[in-house]
């Protein structure tokens, strides 16, 4: 059993694989031995986060993962805990539990484990044991009423809770948190939470609600390592940690180089009209570009642009649009240009072989067929297209809404990327970065300080000097976007304050 952190990449299975895995480990195990193992490696979790807690509630619904409950039941009071089981009760139209749930429970009763309808009125640690990977709470459905309501009370307690495998009403593929339970991601009140995931990690732990429905996560593959590689299918996503993530920095570079050693950035964007002054975010896009480790950074302001100099970071270099030779540059285009994009993006298009995509360059190409087309057609002339949409900026490109790409942010992730032969990083909680043909990587670093204005135009300026440097498209955008929220991770509150905002950011 281990701590997931955001040091090490781990792979990320599907529903389907977990079960396959499931069946193939049980097939190879003495009858209930996987789920002995499931719910001794529970009990030891919840005693080495909770030494202390003697009042223990577990929540053990009508499946499997009730079945884990009632294992770690039996454990944490031969442990001399005072544990206290509410139990949901049979699956409708069932006379039994599944056969390993089933012995479970009778192990636990048999050891003096109390089983009750009620919850406890007073208890130092909670576990969710209700529903697991195949388990959605259907309102219609018999019981989900009580669930919901046990889920509940476990937040408002404030008491640490332990999920077992994944929280009870979050999607295990998707990360989308079911609206019955939506508020309990979000702690109305200062709480620990944490999720110990078995035979395998999986996506929604880490994306959309995920991050906050799940705390910090926990994983023992309870012995069935060597089957998940050599038997299981692929990953069906990554979680990106350092180790993949290529670097930004400088070091190793041959004492011999030059600024064209690390290549030119051109950042198109920053609108300047009467009624609208927007360099703001061309500049934190160059500005963070330049700190990143590009040797050149060109700022093309459109619109009519009064700065020809930037006082802050004098390094930068400001040209007319007509002045730059676009083919010769990584060009970030979109941070910040409202409507003159529009008349820009047919060139960067065209004659920008490594592009970066943003904002309402994002905006101008989802309302124009034309410049779709424009968009689709770069990949079979060899050139590298990364856009970065938020969730909105990605609804309008796939033509849904914002709340239907969080429901399923892989999934939209992925579309886009094949629909535009080309990289895509959704942000959000769980950044996701996308490629056809490949394994989507979600990444494991960053925190809520990135979210404010401005920090968006930061990232773009990162993504644009890593693939100055000679990083591929995807290789560059997992770079860039664990970089990006590795610097929220190391903000040293206590030294700058509460708030990070993009320009130290960058």
């Amino acid at each position: 059993m281990r701590k997931i952190s955001s040091a090490h990449s781990e792979p990320l299975h599907s529903v389907a694989a977990t079960r396959e895995l499931e069946q193939l480990a049980a097939s190879q195990l003495p009858p209930h031995a996987l789920m002995q193992r499931a719910g001794l490696s529970v009990a030891r979790l919840a005693l080495a986060l909770a030494p202390h807690a003697q009042r223990i509630w577990i929540a053990c619904g009508p499946g499997n993962n009730g079945g884990d409950g009632f294992e770690a039941a039996m454990h944490l009071h031969q442990w001399g805990k005072q544990v206290t089981v509410t139990w949901t009760g049979l699956p409708a139209g069932k006379n039994q539990l599944p056969p390993d749930a089933q012995a479970s429970r009778e192990r636990a009763l048999a050891a003096g484990v109390p089983v009750t309808a009620e919850p406890p009125d007073h208890f130092d640690f909670c576990i969710d044991a209700l529903l697991g990977i195949g388990g959605t709470l259907d309102p219609a459905r018999p019981g989900t009423a009580g669930m919901v309501e046990w889920l509940a009370r476990m937040q408002a307690s404030g008491v640490p809770r332990l999920a077992v495998d994944v929280p009870t009403g979050l999607d295990a593929e998707t990360g989308a948190a079911t609206h019955l339970v939506a508020d309990h991601a979000r702690p109305s009140v200062v709480t620990a939470i944490f999720t110990l995931s078995l035979l395998t990690l999986k996506p929604g732990l880490f994306t959309a609600d995920g991050r906050d429905s799940a705390g910090q996560v926990w994983f023992d593959d309870l012995g069935a390592g060597p089957l998940s590689a050599s038997a299981a299918k692929p990953p069906s996503a990554w979680l990106l940690g350092a180790d993949r993530a290529a670097p930004l920095a400088r070091s190793g570079a041959a004492h011999a180089s030059h600024k064209g050693s690390f290549g030119d950035v051109a950042v198109l964007g920053g609108e300047s009209t009467a009624g609208s002054h927007m360099a703001g975010a061309a500049l934190l896009a160059a500005r963070a570009a330049l700190h990143a480790g590009a040797g050149r950074v060109f700022v093309v302001l459109l619109g009519s642009p009064a700065l020809t100099v930037d006082p802050q970071q004098p390094e930068l270099m400001f040209r007319a649009p007509d002045a730059q030779d676009l083919a010769q540059q990584v060009v970030v285009c979109g941070c910040g240009g409202g409507d003159a994009v529009r008349a820009v993006l047919p060139k960067a298009l065209s004659a920008a072989p490594r592009l970066v995509l943003d904002a309402d360059a994002l905006n101008a190409i989802a309302a124009d067929t034309q410049l779709q087309t424009q968009l689709t057609a770069r990949h079979h002339r060899g050139y590298s297209t990364v856009l970065t949409p938020h969730p909105l900026e990605a609804a309008r490109l796939a033509g849904v809404t914002s709340k239907e790409v969080q429901a399923d942010r892989l999934a939209f992730a992925s579309q886009l990327a094949e629909r535009f032969q080309c990289v895509v990083v959704l942000k959000g909680s769980g950044t996701v970065v996308a490629a056809p043909g490949r394994a989507s990587a979600i990444n494991s670093s960053g925190n809520a300080l990135l979210a404010t204005a401005g920090t968006g135009d930061v990232l773009a300026g990162m993504l644009g000097a890593a693939m100055a440097a000679g990083l591929g498209a995807f290789e560059a955008a997992c770079g860039a976007v664990f970089a990006h929220g590795h610097a929220a991770d190391e903000w040293p509150a206590r030294v700058n304050g509460p708030a990070l905002t993009a320009s130290v950011l960058l």
